[in-house]
């Protein structure tokens, strides 16, 4: 069956997400240290991250929600520290903005442009990035994220939502990804076609199945290989 439509993960896919969530938790452990310094010296980032771990592992029902996850996690400082009303907007506001402070790969926008003109484009993701703060919201048909449709990758159901507002059978969607377990096995599981951005090369994990259709270097790549393909 013919490409009719593709899926692509954002984070460590379109950029390099580390960067940009070491500079969200520093900016709000900045903040923190001017306004409630009580708060920084009891949750400093490295305490501020091992508690947002913890409430992961327990909070399974928001394992689609990293949202609400890392708001728990400030609701649940400030307590700690005897404060009942903790400033959650003001800082999940510094928090966000930061977090969506990335650098793109150089091949990522190039790449996005020539795809979005032939193929109709969703991004599917656990994370929160936010695509019009990013600044390439206008490549993208449809936006899929865990916390809005309650299922994470590798959760078959996100893969489906997809297919449905994408209107087209899984089949006929590929998705792009750069996590062999997440995207790869997660979209196949769906019965979507699949594409891996292996930048670094790696060898595939064979306890994940088969290999997927295109293991490819980067997103120029995977937009040459398109172009190669009937459109649309």
């Amino acid at each position: 069956m013919r490409i009719l439509a593709l899926t692509i993960d954002l984070d460590d896919t379109l950029w390099p997400v580390a960067p940009a969530l070491e500079r969200a938790d520093l900016a709000v452990d900045a903040w923190l240290r001017r306004h409630h310094p009580e708060v920084a010296r009891v949750w400093p980032v490295t305490a501020m991250r091992e508690l947002r771990a913890q409430i992961a592992s327990e909070r399974l029902d928001l394992v689609h929600d990293v949202t609400a996850q890392r708001q728990l996690t400030l609701q649940q400082a400030f307590a700690a520290c005897g404060i009942a009303t903790a400033p959650v907007d003001a800082l999940w506001e510094i928090y966000f903005a930061a977090r969506n402070t990335v650098e793109l790969y150089p091949d990522s926008l190039p790449a996005l442009e020539r795809i979005a003109a032939r193929w109709p484009l969703a991004s599917l993701t656990n994370g929160n990035a936010d695509l019009r703060r990013i600044g390439i919201r206008q490549h993208f048909s449809h936006h899929i994220s865990a916390r809005d449709t309650g299922a994470a990758k590798p959760d078959p159901r996100i893969f489906l939502s997809a297919a449905k507002q994408l209107r087209a059978a899984p089949a006929a969607i590929l998705h792009v990804g750069d996590d062999p377990r997440m995207d790869i096995a997660g979209a196949r599981a769906a019965g979507l076609r699949t594409a891996w951005i292996n930048r670094c090369g790696e060898p595939w994990p064979s306890a994940l199945g088969p290999p997927p259709e295109l293991d490819l270097p980067d997103l120029t790549a995977l937009a040459d290989w398109l172009e190669t393909q009937p459109a649309a």
